[in-house]
């Protein structure tokens, strides 16, 4: 059996496979509601339905204003509950297990999606809002944001918590906390961002302590047979920023807080960032997290080949890789790595439907 192939329980739940779906924003609330419709349900349904393991949503804010468009999804009314389920009955339904990444933009919130028609912050006057930050901080080419006071950033982690017991009645089995990209956990941990003075800023242990509060309010709502995932950006790429020790650290911390798995990626929080890329080029900040916080780890970034994907779970740098552009190119990317590393169909997770699909 190959590795990418072997399934992973974390808690109650577990994924028939290793390959899983990364967290893509789609832009497409096109009732600016944050309510997820026709497309995300034919979406999120072609990769269960093309085999992967786990498919995890989009962003989705736990609050209007932590939406990076006007036409992201939201979680963060009951209204939602609905439209989601509708989502997670189907990927259940195809053998797949279904997260819901739970996000606020920050600094980085109400801004034209790229099919959009602008560049940078969308105005109040076109459905646009203010954002806010850790500091008074713009993101290059962004509005100046609204820092929060010390009661406003205290109030976040009970945002989170409500969006996660929503989805947890929308039928979700995984709930990942965004801490990367330059958003707006990430932003508190960035010394490049964060300039505050209080307890939220400062030393490492002040400019995490959002991230842990935030965790520890959703793993006290979130059912305790349900993992709990955190993604974090390993380096800022930029001299100064945050770092893959400071992350690998932080991974740590938050084992002894209930998580479950982290979802290392990278960068994002500044404009002048300087990115190295290549082929697995964020997998060795995978590994480093991995050895140093004990945690499960899950690799993404220019995964796209099944011999490749395959060596990473191998060499023990992740226990599941994340694809993302070659998932938009490829739903059923699951089903060829099957067909190349050698599965018959009884091993590959293919629907009944589509199981000729294995006969070479």
């Amino acid at each position: 059996m190959s590795a990418l192939f072997e399934p992973l329980t974390l808690r109650g739940v577990t994924a028939r496979n290793r390959i899983w779906l990364s967290a893509m924003c789609q832009y497409s609330c096109f009732e600016r509601d944050g309510m997820p419709g026709d497309w995300h349900l034919v979406n999120l349904g072609q990769h269960a339905t093309g085999g992967f393991g786990l498919v995890m949503t989009e962003a989705a804010a736990g609050v209007p204003e932590g939406r990076i468009s006007p036409e992201d999804a939201g979680i963060w009314s009951d209204e939602h509950i609905a439209p989601w389920r509708r989502i997670t009955e189907f990927v259940r339904s195809q053998g797949a297990v279904v997260g819901v990444q739970l996000a606020h933009a920050g600094r980085k919130a109400s801004t034209y999606s790229p099919f959009g028609g602008g560049e940078g912050t969308v105005p109040e006057t076109e459905g646009g809002w203010a954002a806010v930050a850790p500091s008074a901080q713009a993101f290059e080419g962004y509005a100046v944001p609204s820092e929060l006071s010390t009661d406003e950033v205290a109030d976040l982690p009970g945002a989170f918590a409500a969006a996660a017991a929503r989805a947890d009645k929308a039928g979700f089995d995984v709930v990942e906390i965004h801490g990367a990209h330059g958003y707006l956990l990430h932003q508190f941990c960035s010394p490049l961002v964060n300039e505050r003075t209080d307890r939220y800023g400062g030393s490492f242990d002040n400019r995490t302590r959002l991230v842990v509060e935030v965790v520890d309010a959703v793993r006290a709502v979130w059912p305790v047979g349900k993992p709990l995932f955190v993604r974090l950006s390993a380096t800022d790429w930029a001299d100064g920023g945050w770092d893959v020790g400071q992350t690998a650290r932080l991974g740590a911390v938050l084992k002894d807080h209930g998580v479950d798995l982290v979802d290392v990626s990278s960068g994002g929080a500044v404009a002048h960032q300087k990115i190295t890329v290549g082929p697995g080029y964020q997998v060795p900040f995978a590994r480093e997290v991995r050895e140093v916080s004990g945690l499960p780890v899950v690799a993404v970034g220019l995964i796209t080949d099944p011999v490749q994907a395959e060596q990473v779970l191998v060499e023990g740098s992740a226990d599941a890789v994340m694809l993302a552009r070659v998932a938009i190119r490829e739903p059923a990317w699951p089903l060829r790595a099957a067909h190349e590393l050698g599965l018959s169909y009884r091993e590959a997770p293919y629907p009944p439907q589509h199981t000729r699909g294995a006969w070479r």
